[in-house]
């Protein structure tokens, strides 16, 4: 199994384009380096490539890995389609970059297809360019020689989606399972609360990427002003999960997802010497994972 972090902050990436905060301050000035948005690729077989969402920062985040290459006829790619974690808009927009990529299938809970044909509909825009597979997540199912398991870890559902009726599980983590080397790699960009069970799934994970959308819950506030922080948005700060990342030191442990306010974006930071001195990862984008 190899895995390539395209991406790894939250909306509107880092620095984001109308923010002013102290650290975004410093990645345009160059002392911190840029980050896009989240966005993972994945394989199992080398050869069909998988984005785990699909972040609007797509077309640049794919011209950089090279592993993601266009050929060797003018038209051909590794790229075999997406799977959604949840109906964000961060997380689904890029899609509209891949329009006209023949042969695509996106995976994603009901409740993600629904929101994306009744309250957002991107399938209607999508398919009128080039027809796309939408495929229920429900059980265990195969893409480029992984085996893939969706975990509900949330009924956060979007803005766009407040006034849905439907039910469910909105937001889910996917885990990954190599048959061949035994790999698992748990990818969780979004995470509430610590659900139950979830620990069964980290402690038989050998990489767990997880939500680490902010430091703490009152950080948005500080840095910007904003009423709404971790609150508001649903995301688990980093203070409340890197508690539960202590018990599983057996376990790569990565976050991602990073808020541009969040403190760990700064390696010299307080907030990054906790993390090393725990053992848990904040790589750049870029960083390639192998199982």
């Amino acid at each position: 199994m190899k895995a390539v972090l395209l991406g790894t902050t939250a909306g509107g990436g880092f620095p984001q384009w109308n923010c002013a905060c102290p650290l975004c301050v410093r990645a345009r000035s160059g002392s911190l380096p840029s980050r896009s948005q989240d966005c993972l690729a994945i394989t199992g077989n080398g050869t069909d490539w998988w984005l785990v969402n699909a972040s609007p920062d797509i077309r640049t985040q794919i011209a950089s890995c090279s592993l993601l290459n266009p050929g060797p006829g003018a038209r051909d790619t590794p790229l075999r389609g997406a799977l959604f974690t949840d109906a964000e808009l961060d997380h689904t927009l890029g899609l509209l970059t891949l329009r006209g990529g023949a042969g695509l299938t996106v995976w994603a809970p009901g409740t993600v297809l629904h929101a994306l044909k009744d309250q957002f509909d991107l399938r209607t825009v999508i398919d009128g360019y080039a027809p796309v597979a939408w495929r229920q997540v429900d059980e265990t199912f195969e893409v480029a020689g992984l085996r893939v398991s969706a975990i509900p870890i949330s009924g956060k559902r979007p803005k766009y989606a407040r006034s849905s009726t439907v039910d469910g599980h909105w937001v889910v983590a996917y885990r990954f399972e190599d048959p061949v080397s035994g790999g698992v790699l748990v990818y969780a960009p979004c995470l509430a609360s610590w659900p139950a069970g979830f620990d069964e799934v980290v402690a038989g994970a050998d990489c767990l990427l997880l939500d680490g959308t902010f430091y703490a819950a009152s950080e948005m506030g500080s840095a910007t002003g904003s009423s709404s922080g971790q609150a508001a948005m649903g995301h688990l700060p980093i203070t409340a999960s890197l508690l539960e990342l202590r018990r599983f030191s057996g376990v790569r442990r990565i976050y991602t997802h990073l808020n541009n306010t969040n403190p760990v974006l700064d390696p010299s930071s307080p907030e990054s010497a906790k993390l090393r001195e725990a053992g848990v990862e904040v790589p750049l984008d870029g960083t390639v994972i192998e199982l």
